[in-house]
């Protein structure tokens, strides 16, 4: 939608999280990420501000809470047109839905994650993420099962807010490679687009441009000015990194921030779209609180050999006893690493017709990328 909204005209502020390798990239203008002179100044600034708020006896604020107050400065600095804003975890209560208005809301695909905080199942979760409808708005809805339509539906409902659905018949596939896809869009009622390519794999990837294509029917609706020609461009020159990202070719190396069992399953899914039953070299490291032994299922059967990385986080799984988990269920090879910068010299002695994956947390991902990069691009 950004990079859409950016071709469309319009200076467009971006506010995502996590980070993949600097953390500017959390705040970005027109697909520039804040400057770092600025990043410093205003982060000076709101520690003013919470200086004053514990004279006045507040509690401290989260990091991530000082995050948002920081990219909304920046974003009001900048004079922006429009922003695309993501929640950090849940929605009713994120500090991110500080915002009294929208032009639209977009409930995305929800599954069984952060349950210590926003619920057991995907009903309880599916309430929480709807915390971001707002009176009057425009909600659209990431093609889902019923249980969470249905709780999204009823509080949208309480809002007075319009609902959009998306509906898969509405596009179709025409071909695929590992450079990306092309596809067809066949709802034509606002927008007439018979040919359009995307550098994301997976069929998962068509549910995410087809619930932002019906987003951008809305907000031209609303009297933005967005074209076709718009669409296939913003789409086109559309990166995610770290998202089933083909980094390298010979050896292909994906690395992939699937973190949690919906994102595993995806990446399964694709590997096996893809490749269909290639075995892969697996290095993986996920966060203890990701429910870890749960994604097991999907990787292992799929692996030829395991190697197990500890991200760089306080709530990493240590390589070893990933290493211990993962040799209680499987018979795999399973190599734990004591540091992320080992996966060079093996990449090096890889084969040049294998396939190496690297899944898990963000935090892995990042810093893996940073490294590949620097050693092998």
């Amino acid at each position: 939608i950004h990079d859409i909204l950016v071709c469309s005209g319009y200076k467009t502020g971006l506010f995502i999280s996590p980070h993949l390798e600097e953390f500017n990239e959390r705040i970005q203008v027109n697909k520039v990420p804040i400057d770092k002179d600025s990043l410093i100044r205003i982060t000076q600034l709101v520690k003013e501000k919470i200086d004053i708020m514990h004279e006045e006896g507040y509690d401290d604020l989260t990091e991530f809470e000082i995050i948002t107050a920081i990219g909304f400065k920046y974003f009001e600095e900048q004079k922006i047109d429009i922003l695309v804003l993501e929640v950090g975890m849940g929605g009713r209560f994120d500090a991110s839905n500080v915002v009294q208005n929208t032009l639209v809301s977009i409930i995305g695909s929800i599954s069984l994650d952060h349950t210590e905080y926003l619920g057991k199942t995907v009903g309880e979760i599916a309430f929480e993420k709807a915390g971001i409808i707002k009176e009057n708005s425009n909600v659209v809805i990431y093609p889902q099962e019923e249980e969470i339509v249905r709780v999204i539906k009823a509080e949208a409902n309480k809002k007075n807010a319009a609902i959009f659905m998306t509906d898969m018949k509405n596009i179709r596939k025409i071909k695929s490679d590992l450079t990306g896809q092309t596809f067809a869009y066949l709802n034509v009622d606002v927008f007439n687009l018979h040919e359009i390519k995307i550098n994301f794999l997976g069929n998962y990837q068509l549910c995410n441009v087809l619930t932002v294509i019906k987003t951008l029917e809305i907000i031209k609706n609303l009297g933005y000015n967005i074209t076709e020609k718009n669409i296939i461009d913003g789409l086109f020159n559309c990166h995610f990194p770290g998202r089933f990202e083909i980094l390298i070719n010979n050896p292909i190396i994906i690395l992939d921030g699937g973190h949690n069992i919906n994102g595993i399953e995806y990446f399964s899914k694709t590997i096996n779209e893809n490749f269909g039953e290639r075995k892969i070299i697996l290095f993986y490291g996920m966060l203890k609180d990701k429910n870890p032994e749960q994604v097991l299922g999907y990787l292992i059967p799929m692996s030829k050999k395991v190697y197990t990385i500890t991200p760089n986080s306080s709530r990493a799984v240590n390589s070893i006893e990933m290493a211990k988990l993962i040799h209680k269920h499987f018979a795999q090879e399973v190599i734990p690493l004591n540091e992320i910068v080992d996966v060079v010299d093996i990449i090096k002695e890889i084969d040049k017709d294998e396939i190496v994956a690297f899944v898990g947390s963000l935090y892995m991902i990042g810093e893996v990328r940073t490294l590949l990069k620097k050693h092998f691009k």
